[in-house]
């Protein structure tokens, strides 16, 4: 980790860019691929789905037999652990859902607003070098809870044609049945644009690599919804002298062994620390089974020493993580200056794998700066809202007038004319007193 001492933000800023990603040229080569399963259906997708993941899949969709055995393929410590994952997670966002409401913003006119579910959802899981079966939880619950219609998971299978029952068993749970063993781009299309087997969705979420993130940007553009824009996984730590540097090395390799693209950024108020944090990473990566990965993701990492919180949290506000850990001895009075961030970690007992598993708050979040307008996944975006609004004979009589002078102001007379020929309806028929409140 590359070692910095903080003068100002200007001198700070270029070592927060994120790794470079060319993404122009992962779009190259997906359009093609969604072009393809748009004309061809399933086709093409087993076409890909041989080229790129190395088997030749017989059916697209895992049967009702495959996922019931699943249950029985998982230790009961593990069934425990996502059970109990699933009910925190449930319970974190039940607490999310609105209540219509309604507000009568002058008299007569009456507006309000209440929350539908999008009907048919889309959910990738990824499973390249890890089977993300708790973004099966992350993604499911919330949109479980929201009464999704109908909602299709797509997840690639081994090299024998099948998929982890850890994914299959979260998705139970969830009460997800149109399951899908694809990945990579090939998935995104069948997705958004429907074949034979796959249903077509109207907004996709998860995560994947630059292939899938290249196919989730694409297919927006022809009108399919997605959760957000995303890149690879990343931490900030913000450590004081009371942190114990083995909990700080932990948590920055928690997030390097994601992928060489990860990063990490170490943010410490005690110069002293910083050594003793990177002396035990060296010791702990060496322990680590993705060893190469993460030491791949460690190149690209920082370590910035601050002289106190206030300038810790300009450094982090900056960089805007996707996770932010606040390692230090009054992590509250860190929190209230936050205002970028995806998900933030208080104290020294909260470790960000609390988040990724089991806490309750969601760990689909946006990465790459877009915690600086972006939330993470919740209830909300499984849902969308619709605004409603009713006017009397008297309530159009009292606003007729702000409309048509705003109208006729912006040149649009047909706005103005469609209040004015139903004042001069009300005029003829004499039942409403003319007078504005």
């Amino acid at each position: 980790m590359q070692i910095i001492t903080f003068q100002n933000l200007e001198q700070i800023t270029p070592f927060l860019e994120r790794p470079s990603g060319d993404f122009a040229d992962f779009r190259t080569q997906v359009t093609p691929i969604l072009s393809a399963v748009r004309q061809e259906g399933d086709i093409a997708v087993k076409r890909f789905t041989t080229q790129f993941e190395g088997y030749t899949p017989e059916t697209l969709q895992i049967t009702n037999k495959q996922q019931e055995a699943a249950v029985h393929q998982l230790t009961p410590a593990l069934k425990n652990a996502i059970e109990r994952a699933y009910h925190n997670i449930k319970q974190f966002h039940a607490l999310q859902k609105e209540s219509p409401f309604e507000v009568e913003t002058m008299p007569g006119v009456v507006c309000g607003r209440k929350s539908l579910p999008i009907e048919r959802v889309g959910l990738y899981i990824p499973g390249g070098s890890a089977p993300l079966f708790s973004t099966v939880l992350m993604l499911g619950v919330p949109a479980q809870l929201a009464g999704c219609a109908q909602v299709v998971l797509c997840t690639p299978c081994n090299k024998e044609g099948e998929v982890h029952p850890a994914v299959l068993f979260a998705a139970q749970l969830c009460g997800i049945h149109q399951i899908f063993g694809i990945g990579g781009a090939q998935a995104i299309a069948a997705m958004a644009y429907g074949t034979e087997s796959v249903p077509k969705v109207w907004k996709i979420f998860g995560p994947g690599n630059p292939w899938v993130t290249a196919a989730k940007q694409l297919v927006f553009l022809d009108g399919v919804a997605i959760d957000m824009p995303a890149g690879p996984s990343e931490v900030a730590v913000i450590a004081d002298a009371s942190a114990n540097p083995a909990f700080v090395a932990a948590d920055l390799l928690s997030q390097a062994e994601h992928g060489t693209d990860s990063q990490v950024v170490l943010i410490c108020t005690d110069k002293g620390l910083i050594k003793a944090v990177l002396d035990a990473v060296e010791e702990q990566v060496q322990q680590l089974p993705r060893q190469e990965i993460s030491r791949g993701a460690l190149a690209n990492s920082k370590a910035i020493w601050v002289k106190n919180a206030q300038e810790a949290m300009l450094v982090s506000n900056l960089y805007a993580p996707e996770h932010l850990i606040l390692l230090v001895e009054q992590p509250e009075e860190y929190a209230v200056l936050v205002t970028n961030a995806g998900s933030v970690f208080l104290g020294h007992f909260t470790p960000e794998s609390a988040g990724d598993y089991a806490s309750g708050t969601n760990h689909t979040l946006p990465t790459n700066g877009f915690a600086r307008a972006y939330a993470g996944v919740s209830l909300d975006s499984f849902m969308k809202k619709i605004t409603f609004q009713k006017i009397t004979e008297a309530g159009l009589i009292n606003i007729g007038p702000t409309i048509m002078e705003m109208a006729l102001a912006e040149g649009l007379t047909a706005h103005s004319r469609a209040v004015s020929i139903r004042m001069d309806a009300l005029k003829m028929s004499h039942t409403v007193k003319f007078r504005i409140d």
